[in-house]
């Protein structure tokens, strides 16, 4: 296929689709910076040179939308090339993805991300590859993936197996994208990777190398906040909170996936590292009081009784997390849980999910209304879609994408904006503010 030798001059039309977690989104805008300057993205798959899905194989759902969404683009693209990268090709090998999705032009596993950019060249017939990053998100925030993979092996887990062992970025590389960032007008960096805490471990440094990252980004210009997106729970430490302490920009805004509260169910899921959350979250609220605390559960999970449910109700109830998510337990191919006993019939698992939910919704709403009357400082992500002069931001303890929004309203709420505002209503899970004056 010569598309690059009929398109010369004109510029390649790319169609990007990325399914699944903010570190596809980086591999994907990472990829698109490979292409080089005379790239125009489009919409519209049928006007493309190139169709490029970026996919999800965490578990079974995840596949089953990436193979949907391979099958509906590749009815829309004409006559492009249609190139599937990420986790499905990494879980499950691109020879064997071949036989059932003939469609398919190009498959790029996860471990060739730094090549996927010469390798389309090379099946478009010509071009040569760059480097740079093309952000997607808006200039209010960006992600920042400072490693790939995971040395953990819990039970229940694909990402291993299929993203590989633990990579870390070297330092000096994060900081100068981050710097990057800065210099677009991103106002927040929001860190990524299976685990932060164990930054840098393959390199052979120790817990203290994750803090010492903080510091250095803290010292950046331009960047008002700086936000952490999981942390394991062993990697809560006395220096990673004094950190955060002494960083005026990184929020205390702590994401850690507990998965459960009963340490039967913890060692059944190969966490030997988190089977006292409580302690864990003490600690955090010892030493940050008003930290926000954000996590997930798995619910259903093989041997679960009613008494380990009850456990894990009981413990929600009580720690009142700032956010919270549950996932019912998927028996994945390949991993130790699925052939375990005593697996859990699904409508106990919906059941189970569902209770979880309905008390955390009241958690949320009690905590929001609370806020009705203070004055915080607003990060305006974007123009509302549905109402004219509504924009759409949120407060420090909203993490883009997983966590409620601020409705914001006044002057200077343009997109990229800190604002302070006026909390002067609540829902379940969303503020509205009204803006006092824009932040500098």
């Amino acid at each position: 296929m010569a598309v690059m030798e009929e398109k010369a001059g004109e510029g390649l039309v790319v169609y990007c689709k990325s399914l699944g977690c903010p570190k596809n989104r980086v591999d994907t805008e990472k990829f698109v910076g490979q292409l080089g300057e005379n790239v125009r993205l489009t919409d519209t798959p049928s006007e493309a040179d190139l169709v490029f899905v970026n996919t999800c194989g965490f578990i079974e759902p995840a596949v089953r939308e990436s193979v949907r969404t391979i099958l509906d683009l590749a009815e829309e693209r004409k006559k492009a090339l249609l190139c599937v990268a990420g986790c499905l090709v990494g879980r499950y090998g691109r020879d064997s993805l071949a036989d059932g999705l003939p469609e398919v032009d190009l498959w790029l596993e996860p471990a060739s991300r730094e090549n996927w950019g010469a390798m389309v060249f090379a099946a478009l017939g010509g071009g040569a590859a760059s480097s740079g990053r093309l952000v997607s998100t808006p200039p209010s925030y960006a992600y920042l993936k400072v490693s790939e993979g995971c040395r953990h092996r819990c039970a229940f887990c694909t990402i291993p197996s299929i993203r590989g062992p633990l990579h870390s970025a070297p330092m000096e590389e994060l900081l100068g994208e981050a710097h990057m960032l800065a210099d677009q007008g991103t106002r927040e960096i929001v860190l990524i990777a299976q685990d932060l805490s164990d930054y840098a471990h393959d390199l052979g440094d120790d817990a203290s190398a994750f803090p010492h990252l903080l510091r250095r980004l803290g010292d950046i210009d331009g960047i008002a906040w700086l936000r952490m997106l999981y942390l394991y729970p062993k990697g809560i430490t006395g220096e990673l909170l004094q950190a955060v302490k002494d960083v005026d920009a990184l929020l205390p805004y702590f994401d850690i996936p507990l998965q459960h509260s009963h340490p039967d169910i913890l060692r059944g899921m190969g966490r030997p590292f988190a089977v006292e959350p409580e302690r864990v979250l003490e600690t955090i609220r010892e030493a940050l009081p008003d930290a926000a605390l954000r996590t997930t559960f798995i619910v259903g999970y093989p041997g679960e009784t009613d008494e380990h449910f009850k456990h894990l109700y009981d413990f929600v109830e009580r720690m009142r997390f700032t956010q919270l998510g549950v996932f019912t337990f998927w028996p994945e191919e390949g991993t130790v849980a699925a052939s375990l006993p005593n697996q859990v019939e699904d409508s106990v698992k919906e059941e189970r999910r569902a209770l979880i939910m309905e008390l955390q919704q009241e958690i949320s709403r009690e905590r929001l209304e609370a806020e009705v009357g203070s004055v915080q400082d607003v990060l305006v992500d974007s123009i509302n879609p549905e109402w004219p002069g509504l924009h759409n931001g949120r407060v420090w303890f909203q993490a883009p994408d997983v966590d409620g929004i601020c409705y914001i309203s006044g002057p200077g709420t343009e997109p990229g904006a800190m604002v302070r505002a006026d909390i002067v209503e609540s829902g379940e899970y969303d503020l509205t503010g009204l803006v006092r004056e824009e932040w500098k």
